[in-house]
């Protein structure tokens, strides 16, 4: 019964990890259409603006951000349980509850922070990609349809 809910779990999670790289793959945000002028680019460049992630990559962001706090938990996880392994077989009971706390506290803190920092950029990629959408789909936030001399 246990194998089956791991196995559940694992493709639960690779559904996830499926689902929300798609976004990555979806087509560039700088069509050749949406590109200005020669003068308005040297403009953006001379302000020296910071280039804003596309919702895409802020959702791969999300997801590497996760990642990484898995990875750093599962470290700190194995340095506590090595510490608390060591400190049994030297017959020190006490330093290897300790190691072994210290351990899965400092697995459940970096496993968190990756999570929330991971869910936050995630979260801003999805709005990013629902108000994309939202301006295709009603038409707002388009060029300027005052000189097109139909009133």
């Amino acid at each position: 019964m246990k194998i089956k809910a791991k196995l559940a779990a694992m493709f639960v999670t690779a559904g996830m990890v499926f689902f929300l790289s798609l976004p990555a793959f979806a087509r560039p945000a700088n069509s050749p259409q949406d590109q200005g002028t020669a003068e308005t680019q040297s403009v953006k460049k001379d302000k020296k603006q910071k280039a804003e992630r596309s919702a895409g990559k802020e959702v791969g962001k999300g997801g590497e951000d996760i990642g990484k706090g898995a990875g750093k938990g599962a470290e700190s996880l194995g340095k506590g349980a090595g510490g608390a392994a060591g400190n049994l077989a030297t017959l020190h009971p006490g330093a290897a509850a300790t190691d072994l706390g210290k351990g899965a506290a400092g697995a459940g803190k970096d496993v968190g922070v990756g999570t929330g920092k991971g869910a936050s950029k995630i979260g801003k990629g999805t709005g990013k990609g629902i108000g994309k959408l939202g301006k295709k789909i009603f038409g707002r936030g388009g060029k300027d349809k005052k000189g097109s001399g139909v009133e």
